[in-house]
């Protein structure tokens, strides 16, 4: 990879793109301005993916694509793309082929699982109230009272969703594991970014919103896969 390379950033449930923003501005301050985040309707993997291989499609070189949350799942898929070079997973899902959100979260399940509760129309929100505890404990409660209060839920449905081929498996990874993590649980993350044969895993003493709470860290291992 080099400096022409456009990093596009994906989001995951429970949130949107603006949850990228205090990597995005770590980021600049390293002088990486070709960033993309992506604004993920969270109604499908197959239409999350869809959204992320457009704005993929729009760009004229090489992609490094990274993913927070459920959004490793759409970049393992998305990243298939041609122009895609590198996947980073931030505190991510990294399913293998046949595998998906819901099966892996079902193998170590995580703390904060008893508090998530579906709507009438099928979305699965977190409880505001338990959401700074579930998801950002290492962040202020203001910042957490924000997150809740925007919080973007998916359709449960695509927790289900499996991959089809795991780019990983064909292009280099980086993994950045949450070991306070309570939505994916740390030991879920440490064998995903094991069998990825990542090119570097970092530990943070996280929650699952490493990306706001550590965003240095993170922009630093963005910077790296960017070589």
């Amino acid at each position: 990879m080099n400096s022409k390379t456009t990093v596009v950033l994906v989001h995951g449930f429970w949130g949107g793109a603006a949850h990228w923003g205090k990597v995005i501005v770590e980021l600049a301050r390293r002088g990486i301005h070709d960033v993309r985040a992506v604004e993920l309707p969270l109604t499908a993997l197959a239409d999350d993916v869809e959204r992320t291989r457009k704005m993929i499609a729009q760009v004229q070189g090489p992609v490094l694509l990274v993913g927070h949350s459920y959004g490793g799942a759409v970049i393992t898929e998305a990243g298939n793309a041609p122009n895609v070079t590198g996947l980073v997973y931030v505190a991510a899902f990294a399913p293998d082929a046949g595998e998906s959100p819901g099966g892996l979260t079902q193998q170590h399940v995580p703390a904060a699982a008893p508090n998530l509760e579906a709507d009438s129309d099928g979305y699965l929100w977190l409880k505001a109230d338990k959401f700074h505890q579930s998801f950002c404990q290492d962040l202020s409660q203001d910042e957490g009272l924000v997150m809740a209060v925007t919080q973007k839920a998916p359709l449960a449905s695509t927790f289900a969703d499996a991959i089809g081929h795991p780019a990983w498996r064909d292009k280099p990874s980086w993994y950045q594991i949450s070991s306070q993590d309570h939505m994916i649980a740390p030991d879920n993350q440490r064998m995903m970014s094991a069998r990825l044969k990542a090119r570097k895993v970092i530990t943070l003493d996280a929650s699952h919103a490493s990306l706001a709470s550590r965003a240095k860290e993170i922009a630093g291992l963005i910077e790296e896969a960017l070589g």
